[in-house]
């Protein structure tokens, strides 16, 4: 429940009328009524309701829509997106005050800054959905609003901003390495393009670099070399400096001793999964983390059932796969595959795990997702339960 004292009330015109809106008005903000104003409008707008917002959030802008509990539209906004004119907006609402919007790049701004003053608090992810309707910030916020009061949102995780610098540390970390790696794709590029063979990693080399640029005769496509390896030496020099300070700020995680005890989790693996999951508590099953890893298998059925001595009975027949979900979070799925990947390779409890299932007549890149997907299910009960890696255990599971 929002505490502060109701402001004063602010006559507004909207469209040659005058109204009373229960929030004080915004510098250089709008709010307008949704259609002509009466004695019971007006009513709506100061009684002490539950009230649902939809924001549509842009860089310089905000619409705002905010209904009551049977569905009908009490006021419409428009302010800045900046911190004051948050709260001031929200400041004057009186009632149960539940808000939504879409999962972008001021969300978690925006979240840390609403969820201590607002009753409840949702950042949807709408992906997933195919619109059909026209497309506009006011048709937008309008939408998010009945979505809101009808519970018809998808929810994105966000959590407490107590790993908010190791997660952008880890960005920090993973932007270095992927200019890197688009760096050194240039530059061989670069040298395919002209017909000048590159292999391995030899042209990346200080020591030969003369030697490549001397394949080059045109001025204009050395220089551009000479540039691409200029950067690729800041961004070699950046990476082991970024890697400490992400390493360093990991380890204070109560739950970096437990997660290092599985096999394969190096310092950067168990990094990423500190500031990517942050808590356990967010998945009830390891089904929920597979589908949010990107592992969790996709079927298609139809005609399931049939009537057999006029009761309805099942097909006795498996759904057809189709392959590995799309949505996930990239991160956790590289960390988990490249984990999996390196088990098959060395002896241990992992690849022993990998041979027995070779050995059940299972293809290689299913048994190497059938490993990763048992490293995903390994780490949310080990960080569960605050016991450390058991091989014996794992050697159970796999020969049953």
């Amino acid at each position: 429940m929002l505490t502060n004292p109701p402001p004063s009330e602010v006559a507004l015109n909207v469209q040659g009328l005058r109204t009373d809106i229960e929030s004080t008005p915004l510098a250089g903000g709008t709010i307008e009524s949704t259609k002509t104003v009466g004695p019971q409008q007006r009513a709506a707008l100061m009684k002490c309701a539950t009230k649902y917002v939809g924001l549509d959030v842009h860089q310089s802008a905000t619409v705002a829509s905010v209904r009551q509990e049977d569905g009908r539209v009490i006021a419409r906004g428009i302010l800045p997106t900046e911190e004051h004119a948050f709260l001031e907006f929200f400041r004057g609402m009186r009632g149960s005050v539940h808000v939504t919007f879409e999962e972008g790049t001021q969300a978690q701004w925006l979240h840390d800054l609403l969820v201590p003053r607002v009753d409840h608090l949702i950042v949807c992810g709408r992906r997933k959905e195919n619109r059909l309707s026209n497309k506009g910030d006011q048709v937008d916020a309008d939408e998010l609003s009945e979505l809101l009061r009808r519970g018809g949102l998808r929810p994105v995780y966000h959590g407490s901003p107590h790993h908010a610098t190791l997660r952008e540390l880890t960005r920090t970390y993973q932007n270095v390495v992927d200019d890197a790696t688009r760096v050194m794709q240039r530059l061989k590029a670069l040298f395919r393009a002209r017909a000048i063979k590159a292999p391995g990693k030899r042209v990346y080399s200080p020591a030969y670099r003369q030697e490549w640029l001397a394949k080059l005769p045109n001025p204009g496509v050395r220089f551009r070399a000479e540039t691409l390896y200029a950067e690729l030496d800041v961004l070699r020099q950046t990476r082991p400096k970024v890697k400490d300070a992400m390493i360093a700020e990991a380890r204070h995680d109560p739950a970096w001793s437990l997660l290092h005890t599985i096999p394969f989790f190096g310092p950067v693996r168990v990094s990423l999964l500190l500031a990517t999951l942050r808590t356990p508590w967010r998945f009830r099953t390891k089904r929920n983390l597979w589908s949010y890893c990107g592992l969790a298998i996709v079927t298609h059925s139809s005609s399931d059932y049939t009537f057999a001595d006029g009761r309805p009975a099942r097909r006795r027949r498996g759904p057809m796969t189709r392959g590995l979900n799309r949505h996930h979070n990239r991160t956790l799925k590289s960390v988990f595959k490249g984990a999996a990947t390196a088990a098959t390779g060395r002896p241990g409890p992992l690849q022993d795990f990998y041979l027995a299932l070779l050995g059940r007549g299972m293809r290689e890149e299913l048994a190497r997702v059938t490993l990763a997907r048992k490293l995903a299910a390994l780490t949310l009960h080990i960080w569960k339960t605050g016991e450390p890696f058991d091989p014996t255990k794992l050697t159970l599971q796999a020969l049953e």
